[in-house]
């Protein structure tokens, strides 16, 4: 047994969506959750910051005593995972677009990516396409603007709406019947997605994959904290305190909520 914590890190709020379901799957296991808010959004940097950024919350979690840590950032991990596995030895998950699900479930040959800049340009994404989306044709979109509303919780929007319906309706003009939300913010829209395309698109979530890697890995490394007893979440950030507990407090329930603490970094 390893009672120590998981680390997740996200370029904000976005990895909140696999913080919850890993809470879901591993109920007794502490975690630690790194919001870089005060940097968000990673897309439009370079990969040099990415990197550089992405390496100093890997330092903090360390120091946290962090036994496995996992990158819930498509831009980060497309920056920075090969570099961070390299240099540390603790274990990492990392996270990139669901392809090769999207491309195994179409029936229309045309599967949509929604996702920032970063991830598009990186090698997991290229190196993903390539394997497992070479026989179907893959329609891509750049969702600028939309970690921005998640961060400021703007999910039911007008603008949000628009910028979605202007993002996805070229898609179901040309038959697009799997959507990968290839950022761990754009979850949080999936009601809004869900009005734009209705049944006419499945959605693929990645965070639920990620929290059973999560396991897996737990597993292989015999990782697993006792079974009896509840997690307790440490959250960090160097945004905004109020945003980050609005919206732990939004997608958990009171128990939950109660074994948490917050941090803003630098008055921790």
């Amino acid at each position: 047994m390893n009672e120590a914590p998981i680390g997740i890190f996200d370029s904000g709020l976005g990895g909140l969506s696999v913080w919850k379901e890993a809470v879901r799957l591993l109920p007794g296991e502490s975690i630690v959750y790194y919001a870089d808010s005060g940097n968000c959004p990673y897309g439009p940097r370079p990969e040099e910051e990415i990197i550089h950024l992405s390496e100093e919350i890997v330092k903090f979690l360390l120091k946290k005593n962090c036994k496995l840590i996992v990158i819930a950032c498509n831009t980060a991990t497309a920056a920075a995972i090969s570099y961070l596995r390299e240099k540390y030895e603790v274990p990492f998950v990392g996270i990139e677009p669901a392809l090769k699900p999207a491309s195994l479930a179409t029936t229309s040959g045309h599967i949509g990516v929604l996702a920032t800049k970063g991830t598009f340009k990186g090698k997991h994404y290229l190196e993903t396409r390539k394997r497992h989306a070479w026989y179907v044709d893959v329609h891509i979109q750049v969702g600028d603007g939309l970690v921005e509303i998640v961060e400021n919780g703007h999910f039911d929007s007008q603008e949000a709406y628009l910028l979605l319906e202007n993002y996805l309706k070229p898609m179901l003009d040309k038959k697009v019947d799997q959507l990968v939300l290839g950022c761990t913010h754009y979850p949080f829209l999936i009601p809004q997605i869900k009005e734009i395309v209705g049944d006419r698109m499945k959605i693929i979530d990645p965070a639920p994959a990620v929290a059973r890697q999560i396991q897996a890995l737990l597993e292989e490394k015999e990782l697993f904290a006792s079974e009896n007893q509840a997690g307790i979440y440490e959250f960090y950030t160097t945004g905004i305190l109020a945003m980050l507990q609005r919206m732990v407090k939004m997608i958990t329930d009171t128990r939950e909520f109660n074994r948490s603490n917050f941090w803003k970094i630098g008055e921790e």
